[in-house]
Parts: C-alpha cells; sequence; structure tokens
C-alpha cells in the first residue's frame, strides 16, 4: 500500500476495551493464568488494530495492549539490577509522585529476549496489511524514575546504560521487519535539547529504519507532567538523526507552530491535531481546521498527522471517535489539495 499525502498515523497506544481491565484484575487475584492473560493480550491487539483500520488510520500499531500501567511500569518489573523505593504519598487526588520510582542496586540488564517489543510488532505484522510504527520508550523515558544509587553518577548515565538496552531492541525490531520506529522522550525541562538528541543518537546508532522522534508532555490521567514548551529544546534537539519530530500542538491551541517555521525546514513533522487530553468530540472540520493552519509552516509532503500523544489513559469509544475524525479530517485536506494542483 502507499501513502496518501499527509497520512494519518497514531502515537501508539490504544484506548483498551473494558474486560481488558477485568482480565488484568482477574490476573492480579490469581484468578487468570499466563497463558489466559496471552490469550487476552492477543484479543485487545486484535481489537486495537481492527479499531484504527475501521477509522480509517493509515499508520496503525498494536494499541501497546500489553504495556501494564502507564507505558514503562511493565518493563521496571522485568528489568534486573533496580528495587523499588518506598512510595511517599499514597492518599489522596492522584499524582506523578505517586508513581513507583526504583533505585539501581547492580548494573541494568533485560532479560533474555530483551524487553518483548519485537514479539509485539511480529504479532501486529501478522494481523494487518496495513503501513505500521513500531514505538519504543526513549532512554530519559527508562531512566527518569529510578535513582542512580552507587553504580550510576546521574540520570544521564542511567539514561545512557538504556540507550544501550534500546539499540538491542531497535536492531532485533529491524531485522523483524520493522522499517518505521518511534522513540517516545519526555519533555522534562532539566536536560537540554542537544543532550536529548545526543541519546537518542546513541539508542539509534546503525538501527537501519525511518525514525521518528516523539517528545512528551506527560499524559498519565490525561494530565501533563511537565512545562508544555518546546522552545527550550530548539534547536538543539535537531541533531536528533530522526526523519520524523512528532509534536503536541492541539491542547496548546496550536502555540509555537512557529518554531517549526523556524527550525524545521528539511525534516517531517507528525503533528498533534487531535487533544487525547480533552473529552471534546472532535469533527473532521475540526482536525481539518488545525491541519490547515499547519501547513502554514510545513509542505504537505512532509506531514504526517497524528493525536497529540497516545489514548492509554482515555475511554476506547471516545479513542475512536477521535480517530475516525483524525482520519477524515485528513480527507477532507487531501481533496482540498488535489482540487488546487
Amino acid at each position: 500500500m502507499t501513502l496518501p499525502l499527509i497520512p494519518s498515523a497514531v502515537i501508539g497506544s490504544h484506548g483498551k476495551p473494558g474486560w481488558w481491565f477485568a482480565a488484568v484484575k482477574a490476573s492480579e487475584a490469581g484468578e487468570f493464568g499466563p497463558g489466559d492473560l496471552e490469550e487476552m493480550f492477543d484479543d485487545a491487539a486484535d481489537t486495537a488494530i481492527r479499531d484504527m483500520e475501521t477509522a480509517g488510520v493509515d499508520i496503525i500499531t498494536d494499541g501497546e495492549v500489553r504495556r501494564l500501567d502507564g507505558y514503562v511500569d511493565s518493563y521496571y518489573a522485568i528489568i534486573k539490577g533496580i528495587e523499588p523505593l518506598p512510595i511517599r504519598r499514597k492518599a489522596g487526588p492522584w499524582g506523578y509522585d505517586q508513581q513507583t520510582r526504583y533505585e539501581a542496586v547492580g548494573r541494568i540488564e533485560t532479560p533474555p529476549g530483551g524487553l518483548g517489543i519485537v514479539k509485539e510488532f511480529t504479532y501486529l505484522k501478522t494481523r494487518t496489511t496495513r503501513h505500521t510504527k513500531a514505538t519504543c520508550a526513549g532512554p530519559l523515558t527508562f531512566g527518569s524514575r529510578i535513582h542512580p544509587g552507587k553504580l550510576y553518577k546521574g540520570v544521564v548515565d542511567v539514561a545512557e546504560r538504556f540507550a544501550e538496552v534500546i539499540n538491542a531492541e531497535l536492531r532485533g525490531l529491524v531485522t523483524a521487519g520493522a522499517d518505521f520506529i518511534q522513540l517516545d522522550e519526555p519533555a522534562r525541562g532539566n536536560v537540554s535539547g542537544e543532550e536529548m538528541a545526543r541519546l537518542f543518537n546513541l539508542a539509534t546508532e546503525g538501527v537501519k529504519a525511518r525514525l521518528a522522534f516523539h517528545i512528551c508532555f506527560g499524559n498519565r490521567f490525561g494530565r501533563s507532567r511537565f512545562n508544555r514548551t518546546y522552545a527550550p529544546y530548539f534547536p538543539g534537539v535537531l541533531k536528533a538523526r530522526a526523519e520524523q519530530f512528532v509534536l503536541e500542538f492541539t491542547s496548546r491551541e496550536l502555540s509555537e507552530l512557529d518554531l517549526w517555521k523556524r527550525y524545521g525546514e528539511g525534516r517531517e513533522l507528525g503533528a498533534g491535531v487531535v487533544d487525547v487530553k480533552g473529552f471534546s468530540q472532535d469533527t473532521p472540520e475540526d482536525v481539518a481546521g488545525r491541519i490547515r493552519r499547519v501547513l502554514q509552516v510545513c509542505p504537505a509532503e512532509r506531514l504526517t498527522v497524528n493525536p497529540d500523544c497516545g489514548f492509554g489513559w482515555s475511554p476506547r469509544y471516545m479513542c475512536n471517535q477521535k480517530l475516525t475524525a483524525l482520519a477524515a479530517g485528513a480527507a477532507l485536506v487531501r481533496k482540498e489539495l488535489a482540487g488546487q494542483r
């Protein structure tokens, strides 16, 4: 299949069905065995893939449905060399200070077989004929909740070790047939754009695929974690060897599009044109209007449109409604541009 002009894509995660949560609780209560849970994950991936195809999305994932409790938490459970730290605040409204943090107590290692992302992608490829994207948390994402302990010097040192871990995973993805890979990193504020780019380049060294760099402000329970501005990271972050930068715009009322006009020449933009943090219903016309504004700073030939972030913290029905509007809005603009040529 050939991608259309201004293809639609997802960030990675999909809204999970109610039975996904019921099955996870049953597993935690000892009512499901590993085989039961694996069957449920397969069914959930099939459901996410079908939802994306039905919505008309051009570039899809498996919905990241096998990644439990906040994207990297399931990986922390299998990574060796770290131990959980006590959570200081458990009562009251949920916040990022209630996430489990860890301390490095030895060399950080993955189990045999790595993080499992290659297995996820291999399953995806057997279930769709659409274009696909493989997604992986970046070194800063993995390292941001790990205290360096005595073995590592600081958060960047921990991230450098994770860059090695990620690199092995990405090379495995390429061997499995992945030709488009996205790393997800936080706009955490205490690491410069140049440092983010350096770590991205370490993690992707020698990886022969089209690379995307998603920079996230946080989205757990639809809440941001970091100051929502990209300005401090430009132009240093552009030293990353990424063909595409995937950025959040809609939840910020399309602010900072001028950054791309100023610095983005020659790069692809994955523009967030759907707000995953809000419950408002997007229409194709809403999405088309946002795309038209993005086209003022990015040529159509270098533009992909996507939600601002993943839908892992969104109800499935809302996710599907917004994805349908995303694909339909892109089709509207595509038709307009065809009429002008």
